[in-house]
């Protein structure tokens, strides 16, 4: 059997161990890191497939290392932070984190997220499928699927996988309501099925991204009920 390799980023000696204790319990491979140095070090190293990192470290931020590992990997990045401030939260998603754990943590919910985290990036691996749309446009808006690429006005917008998928699914069914349920299920996976929070906080980044220059309001809240992408005659 596969053992998934974990990178802990933690320097409290005391949530470090627990984690360590969980991970070794379900038979997961693991590296402990308590700064930014030895974490830059392990991810060359040790190879990890899914990284847990602490904010508060003491010789970097948490949010510019996960800056620093979006410019090349696309690997799943899970916060583990004391921090519960909403804006807290919106950094270091909008930095390029996929999901935000704040401790104090059960275990049981730690080691879901790990296996939601592990299962949608080996179904995206497996999956991976150009639509049969090379391109999509809309307003200042372009979407290359091939290269997974998103474009505001020609300038390249950085997104977190989720981000892009929930982009991609809006797209796909552009001027149709998705429901909160049918995008945690197709972005997340049964586990996070009713976790609207984390469609919330990632509907709210994504806008921050591709409604920078205020021009188009691409995403329709609908309470209660889901989002829809409003089209736009594309820009010229």
């Amino acid at each position: 059997m596969k053992k998934n390799r974990v990178l802990i980023v933690e320097d409290d000696p005391e949530i470090a161990r627990l984690i360590e204790i969980t991970l070794r319990a379900e038979k997961y491979d693991y590296e402990h890191a308590v700064n930014g140095r030895e974490t830059f070090s392990l991810l060359g190293i040790f190879k990890p497939e899914l990284l847990l990192l602490d904010l508060m470290l003491p010789d970097i931020d948490g949010v510019d290392i996960i800056k620093k590992v979006r410019k090349t990997s696309r690997i799943p990045i899970i916060i583990v932070s004391a921090r519960e401030e909403d804006s807290d939260k919106v950094g270091a998603l909008d930095a390029g984190a996929d999901d935000y754990l704040v401790k104090p943590f059960s275990v049981e919910e730690l080691l879901a997220r790990i296996r939601v985290a592990l299962r949608r990036i080996s179904y995206e691996q497996e999956n991976e499928q150009v639509p049969a749309q090379k391109y999509y446009y809309n307003g200042d808006l372009l979407i290359d699927y091939a290269r997974q690429t998103v474009l505001i006005k020609n300038q390249a917008v950085h997104l977190t996988p989720t981000e892009y998928k929930v982009l991609c699914l809006l797209a796909q069914n552009a001027s149709r309501v998705l429901t909160h349920h049918y995008l945690l299920k197709k972005a997340w996976g049964e586990a996070m099925f009713e976790d609207n929070s984390s469609l919330r906080v990632t509907i709210a980044t994504l806008r921050k991204k591709i409604e920078c220059t205020g021009k188009f309001h691409y995403i329709k809240t609908h309470i209660g009920i889901g989002y829809q992408m409003l089209q736009y005659k594309r820009s010229s």
